[in-house]
């Protein structure tokens, strides 16, 4: 059995079968500077406070990876990395922990065979149960050597959302919790007092407002070049701007423009000294079949299996 999921169809260009127990190519079990990668969909959105629909994402996106060619023209690279699309998590709706708590087993078992996760939600909040599986492999049980790259509309940092812990309003807090090395929060727009005056108290969170990236992109390409050591990286789709992006769980004006994600994932895929342990994308929020915001999600996936795979 591969975990605790099912299969509702695969991610474009995907291998075809994957067969864990039998998997081996010479290379050590050891996920770090490996370049295969695996997909989980987790189809869960139950504290989602404005527009529901995210538990649709990982399908539609899906559905809509099948309307590029292989050969990635922004790129001028052809995807032919190795990924498996492992297909979707058994959530527990209603449940935040334990659905998170699934991700984290499964997210383990990827690891073990020495295979990175790629997380297609579903809301913000699933992100901790990849996360925090990652973070158990290290010496320390925490982030400390991870720069965690997030980016979103909201900083999603506050410490209880209406008296939750576990919610896509609060993910980034709890993945504060766990002492990341750098959490660099790129397309900040909306955010609280609270969340305000936390942020400046850290020394170990840097923000990039996209107010200020429209007037100087180049200060982020230029931090994104400076780091080293592993990264994972965060994309809830309502970074972008709604023009572009329009079914998310929480849209926001004055968001980046698709071309900037372009830009940041090149800028990463030549820094050689960082090793990408993880991706998340969340928040796609609709039910229809060629969504235009599951068509730019499945752009970004696309994208990044085309460099780091």
């Amino acid at each position: 059995m591969l975990f605790n999921t099912y299969e509702p169809w695969k991610f474009a260009f995907s291998a075809e079968s994957i067969d864990l127990y039998n998997l081996d190519n010479g290379e050590s079990n050891d996920s770090n500077e490996s370049k295969r990668w695996g997909i989980i969909g987790v189809p869960f959105d139950s504290t989602c406070s404005y527009h529901h629909g995210s538990r649709y994402g990982p399908i539609i996106i899906r559905e809509a990876s099948f309307g590029f060619e292989q050969y990635n023209s922004t790129f001028e690279k052809l995807l032919d990395g190795e990924f498996y699309d492992c297909g979707d998590l058994n959530v527990v709706h209603g449940n935040c922990r334990k659905t998170c708590d699934g991700l984290y087993d499964s997210v383990k078992e990827l690891i073990n065979f020495n295979i990175k996760p790629i997380i297609i939600g579903g809301e913000h909040s699933v992100s901790i149960g990849s996360i925090k599986a990652l973070a158990d492999l290290e010496e320390n049980g925490d982030l400390s050597v991870v720069t965690i790259i997030h980016l979103d509309a909201h900083r999603d940092i506050i410490d209880t959302y209406i008296g939750e812990k576990d919610s896509h309003a609060t993910i980034m807090r709890r993945v504060h919790d766990l002492n990341p090395k750098e959490l660099i929060q790129i397309g900040i727009r909306s955010f609280s007092i609270e969340e305000k005056e936390f942020v400046e108290g850290q020394e170990n969170i840097t923000s990039f407002l996209a107010k200020d990236l429209f007037d100087d992109f180049e200060l982020l390409l230029e931090k994104l070049e400076s780091i080293e050591g592993k990264v994972y990286i965060s994309i809830d789709m309502d970074v972008i701007d709604p023009a572009f992006a329009p079914s998310v769980g929480n849209p926001t004006p004055n968001g980046l423009h698709p071309v900037d994600v372009e830009n940041i994932f090149g800028v990463l895929a030549n820094n050689e000294a960082i090793d990408v342990i993880g991706f998340d994308l969340v928040e796609v929020a609709s039910d229809k079949l060629g969504d235009i915001t599951a068509v730019l999600a499945a752009k970004m996936i696309y994208d990044f299996l085309t460099l780091f795979a």
